[in-house]
């Protein structure tokens, strides 16, 4: 009888992850798209599916299991926590070739008991992926959202324990809370908008799957913060200190906005393997500043050189 298990994933899984994970999201894109170049569903082919970096972003800061079946990697799961009470599957995969052996279902159980903490489970599928949707309702989830692009599913489970300390469907909107102890609070499918907090200690936070957009941030204190998989397009950051901060794996949007950098220093910064095309440095201090190991003195120096013959 076949045995199908989970185990967390290392970096030394990163490359065969990566390569099922294209070779289902492209079969399931040639399935439900029908080879329409003309359109982007981000549910079927997530950003970066096909990138070794995304993957292994993702196995070190995410949990993210490769599902084996017979010892043999046959796809992955990977789950993002908030709290202890709520997670999120943000993808699911089975090579296409081991498919139908009931994998998929045996894999949400065993992650569910993974997490016997957790009493909401959410997730997103394409709406066009109408055989995701018959899966989810077997396994428990429910529609909550739906639009022409995507549904969106929540499962619910019963844990007695925690039960008492649940405050759910009420409107508390308005209310003011001070000097209140409110750590290990957890937050699911609330609405905050328009919410100020200030003087507060919010360390060791969570925050996924949030719209933050048009939000303010102003004095807070983000040292050895992680932001990762954001949309920052059109943000603008003043007085802010970058020291030590890393951008790796980073973008400018579909729209290709340019980044600006104005009265920054700098010094010492390091860019390497990027995509400097059409990217101008003017009226600044260069001084020691090289390009492939090439003082950009001296080249400026040569350039100078080279215009007045």
């Amino acid at each position: 009888m076949s045995h199908i298990t989970l185990e967390k994933a290392t970096m030394m899984d990163a490359d065969l992850l990566t390569d099922i994970m294209k070779k289902t999201f492209d079969e399931e894109a040639e399935k439900w798209l029908a080879g329409r170049n003309d359109v982007i569903d981000y549910n079927i082919q997530p950003p970066g599916y096909s990138s070794v970096e995304v993957t292994k972003y993702m196995i070190n800061v995410l949990n993210y299991f490769k599902i084996l079946f017979d010892q043999e990697v046959v796809g992955g799961i990977i789950v993002t926590l908030s709290g202890k009470s709520f997670a999120r599957i943000d993808r699911i995969f089975v090579d296409p070739s081991y498919q139908g052996k009931g994998i998929g279902s045996t894999v949400i159980t065993l992650v569910e008991k993974e997490f016997p903490h957790v009493r909401t489970w959410d997730l997103e599928t394409s709406s066009r992926q109408l055989n995701n949707h018959h899966f989810y309702e077997k396994m428990g989830y429910r529609t909550t959202f739906e639009t022409d692009e995507e549904f969106c599913y929540v499962k619910r489970i019963e844990v007695a324990s925690e039960a008492e300390n649940i405050v759910q469907n009420k409107d508390i909107s308005g209310v003011q809370y001070e000097e209140c102890n409110m750590a290990g609070t957890e937050c699911y499918g609330v609405n905050l908008e328009g919410s100020a907090i200030s003087n507060s200690n919010l360390s060791n936070s969570h925050i996924s799957n949030c719209n933050l957009s048009h939000s303010t941030y102003q004095n807070v204190n983000l040292r050895h913060t992680l932001f990762a998989d954001l949309n920052l397009s059109n943000s603008e950051m003043v007085f802010v200190t970058l020291g030590g901060v890393h951008f790796t794996d980073t973008n400018l949007g579909d729209e290709r906005h340019p980044i600006t950098f104005e009265r920054c220093d700098l010094r010492g910064s390091q860019l390497s393997q990027c995509d400097l095309r059409n990217v101008e440095i003017s009226e600044s201090d260069v001084t020691g500043m090289k390009i492939n190991n090439i003082p950009v003195e001296k080249l400026l120096e040569a350039y100078g050189q080279v215009n007045k013959k």
